[in-house]
């Protein structure tokens, strides 16, 4: 049944889609050391459970604990209750343990295929924004707007870079310190201001003069420096394609030009605010802007598993571009109710064109997005659970980058 006029992806494209394979290498720290509690918490999962469901539940019980930190602080400059930043670590831990068995569960239920790699890194694309957005509010970084703006947007930077790496070489590659590394720092942040207050972070070490919040932050910076300069630094030699080009034959740098009109509309309409818009409602301006860097994100990831260039325009853009004209006629609208106008845009954009993804690529593959289905599932019950556990067990001789690879199940919106 076709539910759009115009489809996203041409037969080539789902065609190479089909064939692609997911290519991880990690070397974290962490990973080894949870590797048995992701195994032993995968084979208490249910086998009915698709792994996209498992996905999408750790999503939103992030937004929801991280909603709720802004809800009492909306400018990361008041006190968040102690109970609300608690919430927000277990809503991070449980994102993160549910992120990491979902490929799992496509192995135990023999239920693998491409949308998996496509909906995990679709659902870390936003939940990248609303991690930083929630450290920020619990560290009360919003009075330091502008070191606000840096860490999370550097964030998403980060995170679209990652994907960049991948798309020219063809493998997504992770560090000693990454993702996994990141989330526990967090939910540490998140327990501290629990436990102590977020007062805390406002004290200042003796001979330094400098909060400890913006140690913390320098700190942070010197490693989104350290990390993007990794990632730089394997370009060097060229991409996997003909004459060291990209996955789909374009030049290394194109990616560059759809991200970079996302942060650099952010920042020039953060510096010529009259209302400082930025300043009185950094949530939602980094929510609004944080949609769209998401939908950039999940473009560059459809073109590198589809073997394709990718378009500069985006229809998000939408949402940033009012805000930038609104400037430039002497803000005839108010400023608030632009950005609030610019952020329900692009959600429900980002929303029309996952949706429309899903359902293209489950059709072209027969499959259903949140339920497994039976052909999935060839052996009997008893068997598949002793298949299942015996995958359990192999699992944690596995990495990360293998387990988590977004291998889902056989899912559809039917």
């Amino acid at each position: 049944m076709q539910f759009y006029k115009e489809r996203i992806l041409n037969a080539a494209q789902l065609k190479r889609l089909s064939e692609h394979k997911y290519s991880c290498s990690s070397a974290s720290l962490l990973d080894a050391w949870l590797q048995p509690w992701w195994c032993w918490l995968v084979s208490k999962t249910p086998l009915w459970l698709a792994p996209n469901l498992i996905t999408i539940l750790g999503l939103i019980i992030n937004i929801v604990t991280t909603l709720i930190l802004v809800w009492y602080s909306p400018d990361a400059r008041q006190d968040p209750p102690r109970w609300a930043c608690a919430l927000c670590a277990l809503g991070v831990f449980v994102y993160q343990s549910l992120d990491a068995i979902d490929g799992k569960q496509a192995r135990r239920t023999g239920s693998q295929s491409p949308l998996g790699e496509l909906f995990d890194h679709g659902c870390d694309s936003i939940s990248t924004v609303f991690i930083a957005l929630g450290a920020c509010i619990a560290v009360k970084l919003g009075e330091y707007p502008t070191w606000m703006f840096f860490q999370c947007f550097c964030a998403m930077t980060l995170f679209y870079c990652a994907h960049w790496q991948a798309y020219v070489t063809g493998t997504l590659k992770m560090g000693r310190i990454d993702v996994t590394e990141a989330q526990y720092t967090i939910i540490c942040i998140h327990l501290i201001s629990a436990t102590l207050g977020s007062d805390v972070w406002a004290t200042q070490i003796p001979g330094l003069e400098v909060p400890i919040c913006l140690q913390m932050m320098s700190l942070c910076a010197a490693g989104h420096l350290y990390f993007f300069v990794n990632l730089l630094s394997t370009f060097r030699v060229g991409g996997c394609g003909k004459n060291g080009s990209t996955v789909a034959g374009t030049s290394i740098l194109t990616p560059v030009f759809p991200f970079s009109f996302v942060v650099v509309p952010a920042f020039i309409i953060f510096q010529k605010s009259e209302s400082q818009v930025y300043q009185n409602h950094p949530a939602l301006y980094i929510l609004a802007f944080g949609m769209v860097a998401a939908k950039v994100t999940n473009r560059l990831v459809v073109a590198h598993m589809t073997k394709s260039e990718m378009d500069y325009y985006d229809w998000a853009l939408v949402g940033p571009a009012m805000l930038f004209l609104n400037q430039y006629f002497k803000n005839a609208l108010p400023e608030y109710y632009v950005l609030w106008l610019c952020f329900v845009w692009v959600v429900v954009e980002l929303i029309r064109y996952c949706g429309q993804i899903c359902m293209e690529i489950c059709e072209h593959l027969k499959i259903h997005l949140f339920r497994i289905s039976p052909a999935s599932a060839p052996a009997p019950v008893s068997a598949r659970h002793k298949q299942a556990d015996r995958n359990v067990t192999s699992d944690s001789d596995i990495s990360e980058s293998e387990d988590t690879a977004p291998l889902v199940n056989n899912n559809s919106i039917s």
